[in-house]
Formats: C-alpha cells, sequence, structure tokens
C-alpha cells in the first residue's frame, strides 16, 4: 500500500507540474505568436496582402460558398448535440470536454459535488456525487409463509425481488442481532439464517437455533414470517416470541407491530387500534418505523373518521418526512365530506364551495407528492402485491399505498369520482422538475448556424454592399494589432528590429 502511495503520489505531482508547465507554454506560446505577427508586419505588408486576399482576390461567389457551408456544419451539429441531449440529458461536447480536456488542464471536481461525511470511526470519506434515494421498509408489508407464498403456489413465480428480500435480510440483521461482538451461537446461526436466499435454509437454521437455544426468540419471528402458513399460526408463534423476547427493545417493537397486524387481518381491529397505540404510547422515539400508518389504516377500517383527523394532526407535520398514507388520507377525509353530492357539471356552473376548494387542494397536495397513485386507486393500473420496501414518492409506493387503501376510498361515495375529476389539473399548475436547461453549446450552434445562414444569404443578395461591411470589419479587426505595433515601434530601438528582420 505504500508503494501505491507513493506511485499515486508521483502521479499527482506529475498532473499537477504538467497543468502549471501549460499555463506558462500558453502564455508564452501566445506572446510569440505577437511577437511574430508584428516583426512580419511591415516586411510582408500583412495588413494589405490580407485585406487584397480576402476582399479584392476572391469572388463574392466564395463568401456565399464559405458561409453556407459554415452554416450547413454548424446545423448538423446542431441536429446531433439535440439529439444527444434528448437521449442522454446533457451536452455531448461539454461531456467530451470536461471528461477528456478538464483533467488535462489540472480542473477537478468542486467540493459542493462531492462532499464529506463521517463514517464510522469518525474519519472523513468522500462523498458520492450522486444523491442517494431512501428507501422505506413498508409498514404494512405482508407474511411471506401466509401471504406471499400463496402468490407463489398459484402462479409459480416470485411476488418479491432478489433486492426487496436482499433489503430485508439486511433489516433483520441489523434488528435482530444486536451487538455483533457478544454473539451467542445461535445468533450466529440466525445471522446466517438471514442472509440465506432459500427459504427452506432460512427455516432449518431457525430450527437449529432453537434446538441451540429454546430461547431464541429471532428464531421463532423468522418461522412466524416464513412458516406459518396462516395468519392464525403466524400469530402463535409471534406470542411465543413475545414470551421469551426478553429486553430486546428492538425484537419487542417488531413482535407486537407484527402481532397488532396480524389481529387486523384476523378481524379483531379494536384490539389491533389498542395495540398500535399501546406501542406508539410505549416507544415514541421510534416514528421513524411508521407504526403510525398502520394505526390510519386500521382506523379507517373502523370508519373512526375522527380518530383518523386526530392522528393526521400529529403526524402531518412539516418537520416530519410526509408519505401517500399522510398526503391520501388526508385527501380523502375532505373529499369524503363533499363527495356524496359531488357533480362536476353543478360545480362548473356555479363554481366550488369552500368545502370543494378543500378537497381538490387536498387531492392536489396529495398528487404532487405522489402522481402515481390516482392511477392505481382508479384502477387504470393493475394493483400487484406490494413491495417489502418502497421509494417514496415513486412508484412502489403508490402500489402499497393502493393496496390497503383502495377499499376505503371506495366506501366513501362519490370520493373516487372526485379523485378522478380533479387529480390531473394538478399538473397544469405544477411545474416539471428538475427541468432541464438547453446546454450553452445547444444554444451556441443554433446562433452560429443562423449568423452564418444569413450572412451567406445578404452576401448572395447584396454582394456590393456586403464589401464595404466587410472592408470595415477587417480594418476594425486589425485595428488593434496596427496600434500594438506602433507601440512596440515607439519603446523598441529601430536597429533592434531591423535586425531581427534580417535573420
Amino acid at each position: 500500500t505504500a508503494e501505491k502511495g507513493g506511485s499515486l503520489g508521483f502521479t499527482e505531482k506529475l498532473r499537477s507540474w504538467l497543468s502549471w508547465s501549460w499555463t506558462y507554454v500558453c502564455f508564452i506560446w501566445f506572446g510569440m505568436v505577437l511577437i511574430m505577427i508584428y516583426v512580419l508586419w511591415s516586411p510582408l505588408k500583412l495588413q494589405e496582402t490580407l485585406t487584397s486576399v480576402f476582399l479584392n482576390t476572391l469572388t463574392p461567389k466564395f463568401y456565399v460558398a464559405l458561409t453556407g457551408t459554415s452554416s450547413l456544419i454548424s446545423g448538423l451539429i446542431l441536429i446531433f448535440e439535440w439529439w444527444y441531449f434528448r437521449k442522454y440529458g446533457t451536452s455531448f461536447i461539454e461531456q467530451v470536454s470536461v471528461s477528456h480536456l478538464r483533467p488535462l488542464l489540472g480542473g477537478v471536481e468542486s467540493s459542493s459535488a462531492t462532499g464529506l461525511f463521517s463514517s464510522v470511526n469518525g474519519e472523513a470519506e468522500p462523498r458520492p456525487s450522486v444523491s442517494e434515494c431512501k428507501v422505506w421498509r413498508n409498514p404494512l408489508n405482508l407474511f411471506r409463509g401466509a401471504e406471499y407464498n400463496r402468490y407463489t403456489w398459484v402462479t409459480g413465480k416470485e411476488p418479491l425481488t432478489y433486492y426487496d428480500m436482499n433489503l430485508s435480510a439486511q433489516d433483520h440483521q441489523t434488528f435482530f442481532t444486536g451487538d455483533t461482538q457478544q454473539l451467542r451461537p445461535e445468533d450466529a446461526v440466525m445471522q446466517k439464517a438471514w442472509r440465506e436466499r432459500n427459504p427452506q435454509a432460512r427455516i432449518r437454521a431457525a430450527y437449529q437455533a432453537i434446538e441451540m437455544n429454546h430461547e431464541c426468540a429471532a428464531a421463532y419471528v423468522l418461522l412466524a414470517e416464513e412458516e406459518a402458513t396462516t395468519i392464525t399460526e403466524a400469530e402463535r408463534l409471534f406470542k411465543k416470541a413475545l414470551s421469551i423476547a426478553g429486553k430486546d427493545i428492538n425484537l419487542l417493537v417488531y413482535i407486537k407491530r407484527r402481532l397488532a397486524m396480524c389481529a387486523r387481518k384476523l378481524g379483531r381491529i379494536k384490539e389491533a387500534v389498542k395495540m398500535m397505540r399501546d406501542l406508539m404510547k410505549e416507544f415514541p422515539l421510534l416514528g421513524m418505523l411508521n407504526i403510525h400508518e398502520n394505526l390510519l389504516e386500521a382506523l379507517l377500517e373502523l370508519q373512526a373518521y375522527a380518530d383518523v383527523q386526530a392522528v393526521l394532526a400529529k403526524y402531518d407535520d412539516i418537520s416530519l418526512p410526509k408519505s401517500a398514507t399522510i398526503c391520501y388520507t388526508s385527501a380523502l377525509l375532505k373529499a369524503r365530506a363533499v363527495s356524496d353530492k359531488f357533480s362536476p357539471e353543478a360545480a362548473s356552473r356555479r363554481g366550488l364551495s369552500t368545502a370543494e376548494m378543500n378537497a381538490v387542494e387536498a387531492i392536489h397536495r396529495a398528487v404532487e407528492f405522489n402522481p402515481h397513485v390516482p392511477k392505481y386507486l382508479l384502477e387504470m393500473k393493475s394493483l400487484i402485491l406490494p413491495p417489502e420496501h418502497i421509494l417514496k414518492r415513486g412508484d412502489s409506493e403508490a402500489v402499497a399505498y393502493a393496496f390497503f387503501h383502495l377499499q376505503h376510498w371506495k366506501r366513501a361515495e362519490g370520493a373516487l369520482n372526485l379523485l378522478h375529476c380533479t387529480w390531473e389539473g394538478t399538473f397544469h399548475e405544477v411545474s416539471v422538475y428538475p427541468k432541464k436547461e438547453l446546454p450553452f453549446f445547444i444554444l451556441f450552434t443554433a446562433g452560429l448556424c443562423s449568423f452564418t445562414a444569413m450572412l451567406a444569404m445578404l452576401t448572395h443578395q447584396f454582394p456590393e454592399l456586403m464589401g464595404v461591411f466587410a472592408k470595415a470589419f477587417f480594418s476594425t479587426l486589425f485595428a488593434p494589432l496596427g496600434f500594438f505595433a506602433d507601440k512596440m515601434e515607439s519603446f523598441m530601438p529601430s536597429s533592434f528590429w531591423h535586425q531581427l528582420t534580417q535573420i
């Protein structure tokens, strides 16, 4: 590693030296060009030569051909740049410049793009330039053995992706293994069990852990999740795990939450609501687990809309992370108050009432948060089994929400009709984000193409007038050079320039 670090240090020094020398070489080259122009200005009569060649010798047809060709080439570049931008979202010329030319010139990435964040050891590590998307555990995820496996039995297909199951394995290892430095033998077996891809291998490992220690609560959790083929059987195994969980907070929270979900699925909804409320009171700091979303769904099943509103008032706060459940439940409550008598024709004639306006604004707010949900609620897209992890504001969150809440929208008379009539109006006012701005080189080539095409047309139509403009342009262009030459002659002795021109 020391040898590798030395080679990297030498490479960095070489690149730094090249970038430093390149700057001075450019300045020296530019100075030599100016000196050469000045030296050759008088003996070769550059000004007269250039003027006579460009303005007197060449015909107007040549200038038409020159400007027309320039316009054609810049137009082709413009078309290619536009196609590349539409496909990849960036300019080809800009990308090549940044990727290949900038390192040669010693350019580095801006510190704001990379940033720093502290590692577990407290050391600074480079942060990826691409912003990371937060993936959340689905608060209402199904039971693998009792629910997801039913889909596999019927269709022969897996309802969960390997990526989703791998995230769950990581969650379980974090939740149930505790301090890895003090792992018991059965904990080591369970840590391996969560990583097993084959369900039967996971179940065998759970039984192995139970043989080592009959009070291995994590093993019973795995069996409840994956071996139990009914919710009743899963509930029995979770109760067994709860009785031996001890004081492990992670295990207690997980088991009590799943027991509440078992009660909800078995129709004991009031019992489930009580268990969820008790869990939230007992562990108030675990709000990021989104237990309130389970509570909202259960309260909606009870049609306890006042209690739903009370929960929303507590969790629909700007300082807390939003979710489709919060936004769309708020919209449902406001829509329910007016949807039974809502008519698009009547509303267009008399205008929206205050309550209707509040409902429409709530729907727009929800759609702005996650625009994928309405098509699932309106059954314009087919529902599938929800994943175990969701990306907020994404399609996965929309599937997870609609899977459990579609029945609640159908129960509120006219709510889906109001949603159908108003949700698309959100996009008439909401801007597209992020909006891609046209790269500089597309604008530059478009301007160059238009300018050279205009020159070609004017030169073809008015050759004499364009000749006058050309003479004035070149005279203005060479005026700074003449001024520079006059100043140099006033500072330098004439004998020095005479001897230099003889060389």
